[in-house]
């Protein structure tokens, strides 16, 4: 292995760095991005009950999940749950963009390891084809060790950019279409808890509108 780098030259420095970040990232997106951190099942149990039975239940509040990124977004709509529809709605969408960002957090890195990554080993290609017509030319080409050291160059620094292209390609697919899945799915329960909130401020409302003289 060892002698394979070395053989690539220096250009196999920034591909195995790049390597090293695309393996962290996808290992910490994968953590991150698991549908049991994203929408816990018990706070998603807790709000289909609350839609159920049409009501917020305070004791509930209590054992709510609320650090995942669905618990802020229900942690904001329970925090302005007495107020109006449009205040509501608004405190919702500003928090669930926020939410929708950490969600893509260094997806831009992944996806741009992906592009460069193949850029290095068609670099490092160049680079060794022109160390084996200097051979070329100084020696002409019957001297065959130095002419192997401009093409094991080229050789390794391309496939090393593909074998860490390739897979950071892959991932940072899965993670978008990942990302829009739980995305569609926190706006189900988004919604669904929304229509219970206004339905119960609508409720308490009126409700004083008729103890009113």
């Amino acid at each position: 292995m060892f002698d394979l780098i070395k053989a690539g030259g220096w250009l196999m420095v920034p591909i195995l760095a790049c390597s090293l970040a695309a393996a962290t990232l996808i290992v910490e997106r994968l953590l991150a991005l698991r549908r049991a951190r994203v929408l816990p099942e018990q706070l998603v149990a807790i709000l289909r009950r609350w839609v159920e039975l049409g009501a917020v239940h305070l004791a509930d509040m209590d054992v709510l999940p609320l650090g995942s990124p669905l618990g802020r977004i229900v942690a904001a709509g329970l925090a302005n749950r007495h107020r109006s529809r449009d205040i509501l709605r608004e405190r919702i969408e500003d928090i669930g963009r926020h939410v929708v960002h950490e969600l893509e957090r260094f997806l831009n890195t992944l996806g741009t390891i992906a592009t460069i990554s193949p850029l290095l080993g068609l670099l490092g290609t160049v680079t060794g084809m022109i160390k084996v017509f200097e051979v070329v030319a100084a020696q002409g080409n019957s001297n065959f060790s130095l002419l192997s050291t401009g093409i094991a160059e080229a050789l390794v620094t391309t496939a090393a950019g593909l074998t860490v292209a390739i897979p950071s390609l892959l991932f940072y697919r899965y993670f978008q279409r990942r990302i829009d899945e739980l995305v569609v799915d926190m706006e189900q329960e988004t919604l669904e808890l929304i229509d219970l909130l206004e339905a119960e401020t609508f409720a308490a409302t009126r409700a004083e509108k008729e103890r009113q003289p």
